[in-house]
Formats: structure tokens, C-alpha cells, sequence
């Protein structure tokens, strides 16, 4: 009587055995440098996101914070030097840089444009540009008021006040 012939189920030669272990080995070795390979490269794609620190967005969308005359004097100027340039002096989106845009700057008057809006991405755009929010490239950054979160929560409330001087 054989081993097989008794149920005794026949042992494979450790030939076989070892050509499986490598197998799994090599299985595991690629797997593992796949998983290396991947954690890699999504820090350096992540990395290249613009995003904004949560200090500037979170002061300019709360309102919680109060704003200094002398952050409001600053945004005051701030906007006539650089934002009014495009968006016009009193926020209409006419300014005389808007003629050659395309598209077109928003008119902050809008209350549309008021209600579709976050404070945060009204404060990401000011410090990160236009791109930093899916707008046009043309609205460059201010990246010297990241460390003023004071003035951009106050340039922030100036745009939203333009709402209601929209001429009827």
C-alpha cells in the first residue's frame, strides 16, 4: 500500500518549495518598492500645491477678529494701489488694466458674486493669486501680506462692503 492510496497527501520536493518561497519573496521586495516609490512621489506633488496657511484664511474669514483703522487705512491704499488697478476704484471690475483682459475682472458689487464667495477664498486669492483659486492668472500675488493677516481680513471686509454701493 502506497502513502497515497492510505490519504496521506504526498509532500512536494523542496526543490519546488524553494523556487515558491522565492517567488514570494520577490512578490513582496516589488510590492514593497512600489509602496516606497509611491509615498515618494506624493509628498513632492502635495508640495506643489499652492494652499494658504490656515493663519491668514482663518483671521480673515472669522469674524471673530477685530481690525485695527490702521490694518483698514492700509487695505484702503492697498486696494487703490494694486486690486483697483483691474477691479476699479469702486469695485465694478473696470479699472483701466481691464480693457485687454479676457476674462473679464469680477464686479465685487455683485451680491451674486457676494453670496458665491467664502471670505477664505477672497483671502487666498489676495495673498496666492488668481490661480491659487481656479481664477485667472492675470491677478498676481501679494505674497508680503501673508505676514498680515490683519490687513488682508481687512481687505477682505472692504471687498464685501463694495455690495452695498452698487448703483442702481
Amino acid at each position: 500500500m502506497t502513502k497515497a492510496d492510505c490519504g496521506l497527501v504526498q509532500q512536494s520536493s523542496p526543490k519546488y518549495r524553494s523556487r515558491n518561497y522565492k517567488w514570494h519573496l520577490v512578490w513582496m521586495i516589488a510590492g514593497l518598492v512600489i509602496s516606497v516609490a509611491t509615498s515618494l512621489i506624493n509628498p513632492i506633488r502635495i508640495g506643489a500645491q499652492t494652499s494658504s496657511p490656515p493663519r491668514v484664511t482663518v483671521i480673515a474669514a472669522s469674524g471673530a477678529q477685530t481690525i485695527s483703522e490702521g490694518a483698514r487705512t492700509a487695505a484702503a491704499s492697498l486696494f487703490g494701489d494694486r486690486c483697483a488697478v483691474c477691479h476699479g476704484p469702486n469695485g465694478d471690475g473696470k479699472g483701466p488694466g481691464a480693457a485687454n483682459l479676457n476674462p473679464k475682472p469680477v464686479d465685487f458689487r455683485s451680491r451674486k458674486w457676494q453670496r458665491s464667495v467664502t471670505d477664505e477664498k477672497i483671502a487666498k486669492a489676495i495673498v496666492y493669486g488668481g490661480p491659487a483659486v481656479g481664477l485667472s492668472s492675470a491677478m498676481s500675488a501679494n505674497p508680503d501680506l501673508e505676514a498680515q493677516p490683519s490687513v488682508v481680513a481687512a481687505l477682505v471686509e472692504h471687498i464685501r462692503s463694495l455690495a452695498n454701493k452698487r448703483n442702481r
